[in-house]
């Protein structure tokens, strides 16, 4: 462990982070950039975020843009929110808290982890910024991904 937190947890928060920055960069909703990129370069990207972590984050989203020909899109849940709008990183950290959740409670991988998380229902949710659910308790979150509901 270096640091306060686990290496693979700092790992988790870059990948999430980087896929919410590729969504906002290209106005996509964050499950179809976890599609559009794929299995091998999620995991890429999470064996090697230490390594992307120390680049910028601008280039090293280009990068993956291009290499999975991702359009853009028309989805911008930053151009209709109606309050401050959390950064990338916060919300890179929403996932990470969510990702590791389900991979202690369904025994996962990292990748299957992210892909689950992102094709729930809570998804929507949290990406919506004139909600509270990105805000809300990490148990909270985690609660409503295995319910499927805002209980």
């Amino acid at each position: 462990m270096e640091g306060r937190e686990e290496k693979k947890s700092n790992d988790i928060f870059y990948l999430c982070s980087l896929i919410d920055y590729i969504a906002r960069k290209t106005k996509n909703h964050r499950v179809a950039v976890v599609d559009a990129l794929g299995t091998d370069r999620l995991e890429k990207i999470y064996e090697l975020a230490d390594i992307y972590h120390s680049d910028n984050i601008d280039a090293v989203a280009d990068d993956f843009i291009k290499q999975a020909c991702i359009q853009t899109g028309d989805f911008d849940n930053v151009a209709v929110a109606r309050y401050s709008v959390p950064t990338h990183w916060d919300i890179g950290k929403v996932y990470k808290r969510l990702v590791i959740a389900i991979m202690k409670d369904e025994n996962c991988d990292v990748v299957t982890a992210v892909q689950k998380a992102y094709h729930s229902f809570v998804s929507e949710k949290i990406d919506d910024y004139n909600s509270s659910v990105f805000y809300d308790n990490p148990q909270n979150i985690f609660l409503f991904y295995k319910t499927g509901s805002l209980i």
